[in-house]
């Protein structure tokens, strides 16, 4: 009888892929989620509620339908995949780069909504009284508006990474299973249980599960102080 390691190589690697994708996933997701969900949190606009209703859309919607329709769109004879290819590149299905478009589609209302929660949470007499003392729109978002949405930010910053890290559907429909390129931890885990190989596809969840927790019980532990020290 062989015994497998809990761990092998393959799994190292689709674990760096995983982590990777992630912390590129969460850094775009804040610089688009920013002033999009500050735009939401005080646009007047009577059809605002068309847009909040797209960007809530991977909430409800099977991750394989939106995969299915990325990819489409990033492959050869798709709108995006086929402008990239007539610019002398090549299609984004089945590239990490493909993968991280699609992670930023599926985790967008991750989030989105945190930040345009603490945004809603600012008063206008704050930001009145900034503008009065001459501080310009960049001053007053880093001395004004990110000190008062600090938890925001941290829980919107967790959950677009814990919820990239969990993908699946998405994953496998745009990505497919390219060791090294675009294997990540969940499809990595899906192949062990499918090969029988439960040993190391406990070691993988049981990775996952102990990080989402951690991340989670950070969160939750930070909020708390935040609204401690408010008191």
């Amino acid at each position: 009888m062989v015994i497998k390691p809990p761990m092998l190589t393959s799994d190292l690697i689709a674990l760096w892929v995983t982590f990777k994708l992630a912390a590129v996933t969460t850094v775009l997701l804040l610089i688009i989620s920013t002033p999009l969900a500050w735009w939401l949190a005080r646009s007047q606009w009577r059809y605002k509620f068309v847009i909040e209703a797209i960007i809530a859309l991977p909430l409800i919607l099977p991750p394989t339908v939106l995969g299915f329709y990325l990819l489409i769109m990033l492959g050869p004879n798709g709108p995006i995949g086929g402008l990239t290819t007539t610019l002398g590149g090549t299609p984004l299905a089945f590239t990490f780069t493909g993968l991280v478009i699609g992670s930023v589609f599926y985790s967008l209302p991750f989030v989105v909504q945190p930040l345009q929660n603490v945004f809603n949470g600012i008063g206008t007499n704050v930001l009145d009284q900034a503008a009065t003392l001459r501080a310009g729109p960049v001053d007053r978002f880093f001395s004004v508006i990110f000190p008062l949405t600090k938890p925001g930010f941290l829980t919107a910053t967790v959950l677009g990474f814990a919820h990239t890290i969990g993908e699946f559907g998405v994953v496998l429909m745009i990505g497919g299973n390219i060791p090294g390129s675009t294997q990540v931890v969940s499809i990595a885990i899906y192949d062990h249980v499918e090969s029988l190989n439960y040993t190391s596809a406990h070691t993988l969840s049981a990775l996952l599960l102990i990080l989402s927790l951690i991340m989670l019980l950070t969160v939750y532990g930070l909020n708390r102080r935040f609204s401690v020290l408010r008191t």
